[in-house]
């Protein structure tokens, strides 16, 4: 069982910070939601040509107070951590360095050289959104029933396409290059196009046997939207009834957080939960 090396002060700031199912827990992530939506937000309402420059002052203003306070928030998870490294090449260590790399960057990468690359790499500030699904506790459970879903899916996919291929490969002997069939593969990416209903309309058949064709594509492709829906729906409520008693308490060393009520240790490395303060 490996042993807390935090101090009282570090393991209050890892449940303010890594957890919400204490008050402050949820007014901290509640608060971060806020400030990653207004830097999106920000990021987008940049992008716009023709405002008046002291909207865009205004928008570089708030964009660095926003930035300094989530280098502070980068810096306080790597400090309440007892193995920073497990936060710092996480999936969301690494989006949180994204998200604040960008704007620091302006002050090594200077001259006109290289202000377009400056701009671009700003735009990487867009990547925030993504540490939007770290505070839903819904994600965690709808990921894993994606995961679970995935061999399902896959082979749902692979019957969509030869049905697409099976498809195109009729319509492109129907129709022929009249109607703008003028080889197979063309021919597959109308059947795929009328599969999921999007109809771009680019091809169309004309002959009366490639509308009877088209029409039964057309209803299969209702369908074949319900199935995917029907798969991942299943999962997610199997992993809903098996995460009832799941919480978001975070271990302090390895930052695993899929804990039952009483749990005491941590399932992933071993770590004390809940040690007492000394």
């Amino acid at each position: 069982m490996a042993k807390s090396t935090l101090k009282p002060w570090q393991k209050s700031l890892h449940q303010i910070i890594y957890e919400a199912d204490t008050p402050a827990g949820k007014w901290f992530d509640i608060a971060l939601l806020i400030f990653i939506l207004a830097s999106v937000c920000s990021v987008m309402i940049e992008s716009v040509k023709g405002l008046p420059e002291e909207v865009y002052s205004v928008l570089r203003t708030a964009e660095w107070i926003i930035t300094i306070l989530f280098t502070i928030e980068y810096i306080l998870r790597i400090i309440c951590i007892q193995n920073p490294r497990h936060y710092l090449f996480s999936f969301y260590g690494i989006i949180d360095f994204l998200s604040i790399m960008p704007l620091y960057l302006s002050f090594v990468l200077s001259g006109s050289s290289v202000l377009v690359t400056v701009r671009a790499l700003r735009l990487l500030r867009v990547f925030r959104i993504l540490k939007i699904t770290r505070y839903i506790g819904e994600s965690r459970r709808l990921r894993a029933a994606l995961q679970h879903s995935k061999p399902k899916i896959l082979i749902f996919l692979f019957a969509v396409l030869i049905v697409s291929v099976i498809a195109g490969t009729l319509m492109y002997l129907v129709e022929g290059d009249n109607s703008g069939f003028t080889s197979i593969p063309r021919g597959i990416y109308w059947a795929i196009v009328t599969l999921t209903t999007v109809g771009f309309g680019d091809i169309t058949p004309v002959t009366p046997l490639g509308q009877f064709i088209a029409s039964i594509l057309m209803i299969l492709g209702y369908g074949i939207i319900a199935v995917p829906t029907g798969i991942v729906s299943a999962e997610y409520t199997k992993h809903e009834l098996a995460e009832a008693l799941n919480n978001t308490q975070s271990c302090s060393n390895c930052g695993y957080g899929r804990h039952q009520d009483n749990a005491q240790f941590c399932l992933n490395c071993g770590q004390e939960l809940n040690p007492p303060a000394t």
